[in-house]
Formats: structure tokens, sequence, C-alpha cells
């Protein structure tokens, strides 16, 4: 536990010393969001364009590992949305809330710390479950929001979806390497060495973006901040494991590395989300705060129990 705790420790100073470069205001909220501009469509779509050219799909693709990650996704969403309407919340809320329970910050947290942790053979699975977030619960929030504004399903609802995943940078850079990986075609050395180069920057810069973020979040609702916490930090990992070791089994390095990615705190495009649909940006901002803030303790913690 404690070495585990000492090897994601620099991590989450990155976090820090970008929170710390916020609330002094040595970083501007418009500096942040430059910052985490450059993050998403450059910095990151290189190192994952990278990884995912590197990948042989045919031998990373394991349906049971994606069966095991959504059987638990899909219980503590259910239980999330659950508790959210016996509270009497509007469905376009409750759905806000199941997607802080299941969302964790695969892109710009865990692939690269958990590549430092465990070495590359974790890009696989993590690539599996990044893609499975973005792709199913990316559109399930847009199918509930837009069904329960306009009381029905329409064709305008798939074609939202359909933009929105063409228009991902992670799912775009993801597909691109792995037709590249499919062609066989070796990466032209500069072009690695680019691709090195400008990957390099996704891990600090993404660290530092999110704790900069955070210095911006509010400590609203406290209470169902913390219910939400819970949700991810504890109950996510927790039926993720009953999922990959119990119902689907998997080997036990790659159901680590899915667990251990479902301990994740509450991503940041969740915020993004309710920013944009108008829908608990206050609720889900402290739920960011907290989660991120306890997942020093708690993802240590799930590793080793994992491991051990």
């Amino acid at each position: 536990m404690v070495e585990i705790f000492l090897r994601t420790l620099p991590f989450f100073a990155i976090i820090g010393l970008g929170f710390w470069a916020a609330r002094i205001r040595f970083f501007s909220a418009e500096a942040t969001a430059y910052i985490t501009r450059f993050v998403f469509y450059f910095a990151l779509s290189a190192m994952l364009f990278r990884f995912a050219a590197n990948l042989d799909f045919a031998e990373v693709f394991d349906g049971r590992l994606i069966a095991g990650y959504l059987f638990g996704c899909a219980v503590v969403y259910a239980i999330a949305t659950t508790v959210a309407l016996l509270r009497r919340v509007d469905v376009q809320t409750a759905a806000i809330e199941a997607q802080c329970a299941v969302i964790g910050n695969t892109g710009f947290l865990g692939l690269p710390m958990f590549v430092m942790l465990f070495g590359e053979e974790a890009i696989g699975p993590m690539v599996l479950v990044l893609a499975t977030d973005l792709i199913v619960f990316s559109s399930l929030i847009v199918i509930i929001v837009h069904s329960a504004r306009d009381r029905r399903m329409s064709p305008a609802i798939l074609k939202t979806i359909g933009m929105g995943l063409l228009r991902n940078p992670m799912i775009l850079s993801i597909s691109a390497g792995l037709i590249w990986s499919a062609l066989k075609v070796p990466i032209p050395l500069p072009l690695n060495d680019f691709l090195n180069i400008l990957g390099g920057a996704a891990t600090p810069g993404a660290l530092f973006a999110i704790g900069a973020s955070l210095a911006g979040k509010s400590a609203e609702r406290i209470q169902i901040a913390a219910w939400l916490t819970c949700c991810k930090l504890v109950l996510h990992p927790l039926f993720v494991g009953i999922g990959v070791l119990l119902l689907f089994p998997i080997d036990r390095f790659s159901a680590t590395t899915v667990i251990s990615a479902a301990a994740l705190p509450v991503a940041g495009n969740v915020f993004m989300l309710a920013q944009h649909y108008g829908i608990a940006p206050q609720r889900v901002s402290a739920a960011i705060l907290f989660s991120t803030a306890l997942s020093i303790l708690s993802v240590p913690l799930v590793i080793s129990w994992v491991q051990g």
C-alpha cells in the first residue's frame, strides 16, 4: 500500500501544483481552458495514436473484459439513478448523477498513470475501458437528456450522437492508431519521434490542467457530492471487480488494470456535459473536487487490494 501510494503521489502532486497555480491566479481560467484544449486535441491524441498504433487489436480485444466492466457500470448506474429518482429529481439530473458514478478520469489521469505503474501491458485494457466509456456512456447521456426534453426518440438524437463521436479526438486518435496497426505499416522514425515528443506533454499537461480546473470548482450540494464520490470510488470498483473476477473472469493483470480504472475519480468531461445542458453543474463540480481529493488515498488502496 505504502509503495503504491508513493508511486502515485507524483501524479497527484502535479494536480496539486496546478490547483495551487490557479488558486493564486498565476493561471487564469482562460489559460487553464487553453492548456486543457492543447492536451485534449494534440498531446493526448498523439499519445493515444502511438499507443493504439502499436497494439494488435485482435489480441487486445477481450469481450469478457468489456462485459465484466459493463456489468459493474450498469449496476452502479442503476443504483445512482434509483437513489436520485427516490429523491424526486428529474430524469435528466438523475442521468447526470449516474454519469458521475461511472465515468472516471481514464484519459487524462488513468492511462498515463497506469502505464507508468503497470507497464505498457496496461495500454490494451485501458484503451478498451476508455473506448467503452466514450462510446456507450457518452451516447447514453445524450439519448436520455434529449429524449426527456423532446419526449421522444428522433433521428436528430442519433445524428447528435454520431457527430459527437466523430468529433471526439480521443476516439479519432484511437481509431486511426488501430487502423494503422491493422495495416501493419511501421511508424516512420520522424513520425514516431514527433508523437513521442508531443505525446510526452500529455501526462504533465493533463495532470496540471486537472488541478487548475479544480481550483474553479465549487463545493455546493455536499451531501449529494459525497454520495456520488462514494459511488465512484467505492461501489464502481467493487462491482467492476465482481464483473471481471467472478462473472466474466479474465486474467489477473487485466482485472487489476480494469478495477483500478474503475477506482479513478469523476471525469472532468461530466462537468462539461452538465454545463452544456445546464443540468446540475454545481453538484457535478463538487463530486469532481471531492473524488479527486479522496482518490489520492483510495486509488492506491484499491490497487493494493486487487493485487493482494
